[in-house]
């Protein structure tokens, strides 16, 4: 039951208010609850760099744009899922040409039923981009580690003459000792060392 915990931001683009509001009322609360509409492709453009939303979704064509480009660079972008709404003749070209890029695609009209099932799979989309979100800044912290680690072991190399095992056995060494991490050795010397002057 953790997703029904959740609150999802959601960015409905339609020319239609007809069909906005139609969405909105299938769009279950509290799960969708930050909830914001604009009218073409311009104004979603800009919401998009003011805001991080969890869903787009995409009623095509719009005044200014199809909208197909748009819900692929916000599906591209890493964090948010799109969903395409697009006349039922054009479905399977506008699906080829966009599915590769993980949007999702409904050939309209849908009927409500269908709507709630996409939401769901979006959902699971979205829970599916956050995990790896979290393993993705995990990586990235366990490189910055590195990174500094290896910056530790150069100035022990250069500052104290050691070689390069030599550094990583006094890094190893003090981090066992104290009962810290390497990290912390390693930002203890990073942060003792003088800036060189030539």
């Amino acid at each position: 039951m953790g997703l029904q915990q959740r609150v999802y931001s959601v960015l409905i683009v339609s020319a239609s208010q007809q069909f906005t509001a139609a969405l909105e009322a299938v769009l279950p609360r509290p799960v969708f609850s930050l909830v914001q509409a604009v009218t073409n492709i311009s104004a979603a453009k800009r919401a998009v760099t003011q805001q991080e939303y969890d869903f787009v979704l995409v009623n095509s064509p719009l005044p200014d744009d199809p909208g197909l480009r748009f819900a692929m660079d916000v599906s591209g972008s890493g964090c948010t899922v799109a969903l395409v709404f697009v006349r039922s003749e054009l479905h399977d070209q506008v699906y080829d040409r966009v599915m590769a890029h993980g949007v999702f695609t409904l050939p309209k009209p849908a009927p409500r039923q269908l709507i709630t099932q996409a939401l769901y799979w979006m959902e699971s989309a979205r829970e599916g981009l956050r995990r790896f979100e979290k393993k993705t800044l995990s990586l990235e912290e366990k490189r910055a580690e590195i990174r500094l680690i290896n910056r530790a072991k150069w100035l022990l190399i250069s500052s104290r003459g050691m070689e390069e095992p030599e550094a990583h056995r006094y890094l190893e060494k003090q981090a066992m000792d104290r009962c810290v991490s390497k990290r912390v050795i390693a930002q203890e010397i990073v942060a003792s060392a003088q800036p060189f002057e030539p």
